[in-house]
């Protein structure tokens, strides 16, 4: 009935679509395997994508040739780029979306893929040759043989949901759990742990009072995700800002005799910057309010998000303490919110590809490995299906370094610290991340995937076209000598320094308040020589101009760091060995076997000395 396949893919959210995709794309015969198809693509928890550090992983995944950028562009109804008052490094676009047509765009792209097959079963086994995975078993009785596996199970893993004292087996709200996997690959060896993570409840929007809400209105101008020409919404919809008062808080409080968390009942650990609405209030104890986000779902719903009241406490409690918000008086809910309990595999059980050490060709991405968020499940899956495809093939392995990449971030957070709580990416991770601005990911990334045969022909044209055009601006503006009697007018609105001789236009864009966009309106002659430029290009020139000491600083640091980052560590090397070693830094080489001194330098646990006496090892 089935052919073997190249590559089998888990589960069909946010890290299998992009798996199924990139290996598709790259000539592998793909099976997506998934439990119900009418899911793919779905949005769990919020209508959104993108935020701070996500934003930039976005920006990535379209970079090296990936969908989520397009498909989040063609089903916006808000954008918004966060942080614009902060350095450029800082920026990050964030969107939200309409479900329904995430899911809809997600399942057109995959069908139009003519590399990918579907099947609509539940995987509840894997089967092996030796150390090497050959296929996989279904709930209906089939053996369906691939050369790799691709396994993306979101929280469908053993998943447990908690509404207040009620529990009932499920991956997501109305869907069963995922049964079989967990047991037979603690079987094979695999070390496996508990996490939690919940959702908030839907509101009916008709029933809330936006009078009494803050408007959150998006951006004018819509840059969106995708490098490509996406098409962009001609219009945005509003979000709000709703707050929690002492009343709320109360009526929560009366419910944590029955609260899931409290009580015990749920084992796995919840995400730290994700807390539920009952978590905030007992940490945060002493804030008598919480902000919440009033988020709508889509164009033609009157469903409604309330982002930062995720909660698993009864529906009873729910729907007191909502209607205690200002606003939601009235209000609907169309489902309460809950906690969802899930099986993952501690990361460091993974090759820098999230190929699996123990099992050749087995390859976990999402949150089986411990992440949170729609943008880190989707980068995993991209690099996961990329690194499948280039296996089976014989070909070189695509790893993204920490410098190249916040996917790189992730990958060597994941494989080197491993997590014990559901990890979120963050700028603050990225040592780099003046050189991993959301505005150069194309720059960045894209020959990289071009040179294996995943972005395309058209993509690469275009991003040596805006090199080549950032280096005449910049040139432009190295040359350009502003007349004082043409400038000076802006910068005395400013209240800036006027100028008292010549200055060129490369000097002048280094002060703070400064922008290249204000400065060819307020100079009509250095107009005259950008107008024909497009904005993003600019933009970059005018970046790459203001923030080029930080950014050769961070180069030179890169440049140091690579000796270390260079230094292979074979496959086979005996720590033990090194009696010089602390026995922890020991243990911890000999169970995660980093590939290089930069990996082994980053391992949690491990100090500066212990690397430095490996290093001296080596060196003999």
């Amino acid at each position: 009935m089935f052919p073997t396949y190249d590559v089998i893919v888990v589960g069909a959210g946010h890290a299998g679509c992009e798996a199924a995709s990139a290996a598709a794309n790259l000539g592998s015969k793909v099976l997506l395997i998934t439990m119900n198809l009418q899911t793919a693509g779905e949005m769990s928890c919020n209508p959104a994508m993108g935020g701070i550090a996500k934003g930039q992983i976005i920006r990535e995944i379209d970079a090296m040739g990936g969908y989520s950028g397009i498909v989040t562009d063609e089903t916006m109804i808000q954008f918004r780029m966060l942080n614009k008052s902060k350095g450029p490094a800082m920026w990050s676009p964030r969107t939200q979306n309409d479900r329904s047509l995430f899911s809809l765009k997600w399942r057109q792209v995959l069908e139009q893929n003519p590399n990918i097959d579907f099947y609509q079963d539940m995987v509840i086994g894997l089967a092996k040759l030796d150390s090497k995975i050959a296929g996989v078993r279904t709930r209906l009785g089939h053996e369906i043989l691939g050369k790799s596996v691709i396994l993306t199970n979101g929280t469908f893993l053993n998943g447990i949901i908690h509404i207040g004292e009620k529990q009932m087996a499920g991956g997501r709200v109305s869907e069963k759990n995922s049964t079989g996997i967990t047991e037979q690959l603690q079987n094979w060896g695999f070390k496996s742990n508990r996490l939690k993570t919940g959702t908030p409840p839907r509101i009916d929007g008709r029933s809330l009072d936006y009078t009494k809400f803050e408007v959150q209105n998006g951006d004018k101008e819509i840059k969106g995700f995708s490098f490509t020409n996406t098409k962009k919404p001609s219009q945005q919809k509003n979000c709000w800002i709703a707050y929690t008062n002492k009343k709320v808080h109360q009526v929560l409080e009366s419910g944590f005799s029955k609260s899931p968390m409290f009580q015990g009942r749920i084992q796995g650990v919840g995400p730290r910057y994700c807390p539920s609405i009952e978590d905030k209030i007992t940490r945060f104890s002493q804030r008598e309010r919480h902000q919440l986000f009033i988020e709508p779902e889509g164009w033609n719903t009157v469903e409604i998000y309330v982002n930062g009241f995720s909660s698993s406490l009864p529906e009873d409690i729910q729907i007191q303490a909502l209607r205690e918000i200002v606003g939601f008086e009235k209000c609907k809910i169309f489902r309460p919110g809950y906690a969802i309990e899930y099986d993952y595999f501690p990361p460091t059980q993974l090759q820098n590809t999230l190929e699996t050490k123990l099992i050749k060709n087995l390859f976990f991405a999402g949150q089986i490995n411990g992440t949170t968020g729609y943008e880190e499940a989707a980068c995993q899956g991209l690099m996961a299906g990329i690194n499948a495809h280039q296996k089976i093939n014989d070909l070189e392995a695509v790893i993204l370094k920490r410098n190249e990449a916040y996917i790189g971030v992730l990958i060597d957070d994941l494989i080197n610290k491993g997590t014990d709580e559901p990890y979120r990416m963050f700028t603050s991770r990225a040592e780099f991340r003046t050189l991993l601005r959301q505005d150069n990911a194309d720059i960045r990334l894209t020959e990289k995937s071009y040179r294996i045969g995943l972005a395309s022909q058209e993509r690469m044209d275009k991003v040596k076209t805006k090199s080549e055009n950032v280096s005449e601006i910049k040139k432009i503006l190295s040359e350009f000598i502003f007349d004082m009697d043409e400038i000076n007018p802006y910068l005395m609105a400013l209240n800036s320094s006027s100028l008292d001789k010549k200055q060129r236009a490369s000097q002048l864009i280094l002060r703070p308040a400064i922008n290249l966009g204000d400065m060819m309106k307020a100079s009509p002659s250095l107009n005259s020589h950008l107008k024909h430029y497009q904005t993003e290009t600019l933009e970059q020139a005018e970046i790459q101009l203001k923030y080029d000491v930080y950014i050769q600083k961070e180069k030179e640091l890169v440049s140091r760091m690579s000796t270390l980052e260079e230094k292979i560590i074979p496959e086979s090397f005996n720590y033990d060995k090194i009696h010089s070693l602390s026995n922890e830094a020991r243990q911890k080489f000999s169970n995660i076997r980093p590939q290089t001194l930069g990996q082994a330098s980053r391992i949690s646990g491990v100090n500066p000395s212990d690397v430095q006496i490996l290093l001296i090892y080596m060196g003999r």
